[in-house]
């Protein structure tokens, strides 16, 4: 079973660290553009969607990376006081009563969305150049999807350590800064004498 979680979080990780390329590419077309717009006064007709649309791409395909490592936002001030098997049974009815059902109605509209900007091949309206849509809003249901199969993971996650007591081992390819430089100055301090 850890193989099968781990593989999800592998598979979580790599579409996160796919789409964070667009951080870069975000930050090239935004430089182009203010570069062009003050240096030679010839504003992109372009720039604008392409900012919007590398931002949601990033910001909703980083969903299911950061649900692997555990990264959204809660309490933490009273659930990380609480012994492992009551956050995994808080954790197993929240998925139930409404991570998936939100997911999936998600997942659903979101289909619906893509579908019909499809059909009219869509185009944007917020600038002159109006780049097609519909490849953006496709992105969608795609999230939900990865969502989805990462919080089946999670359930999965909460069940055993119901069973055991203890949560199951995830994929940790970040750490936090402040726990690098914890590690850093304690090693140090075992270094002299």
């Amino acid at each position: 079973m850890q193989k099968l979680l781990i593989g999800v979080d592998h598979l979580s990780a790599w579409v996160g660290k796919a789409f964070a390329w667009c951080i870069l590419a975000l930050t090239f077309a935004v430089s182009y553009e203010v570069f062009s717009r003050y240096l030679f006064r010839k504003p992109t007709s372009w720039a604008y969607d392409a900012s919007y649309m590398l931002y949601g791409a990033l910001f909703i395909m980083a969903g299911a990376y950061a649900l692997s490592r555990n990264a959204h936002v809660r309490g933490d001030f009273l659930y990380r006081t609480w012994a492992p098997r009551w956050q995994a049974g808080l954790d197993l009815a929240l998925y139930i009563l409404f991570f998936f059902p939100g997911i999936i109605a998600f997942i659903y509209s979101g289909y619906v969305f893509a579908e019909r900007s499809w059909a009219i091949n869509e185009h944007s309206a917020f600038s002159p150049a109006g780049p097609p849509i519909y490849h953006f809003k496709s992105l969608i249901p795609l999230t939900g999807v990865f969502m989805f199969i990462q919080g089946a993971a999670e359930v999965i996650r909460c069940i055993i350590c119901l069973k055991t007591g203890a949560w199951p081992q995830r994929l940790h390819d970040v750490e936090e800064l402040e726990v690098q430089i914890l590690r850093e100055k304690a090693e140090a301090a075992e270094r002299r004498p």
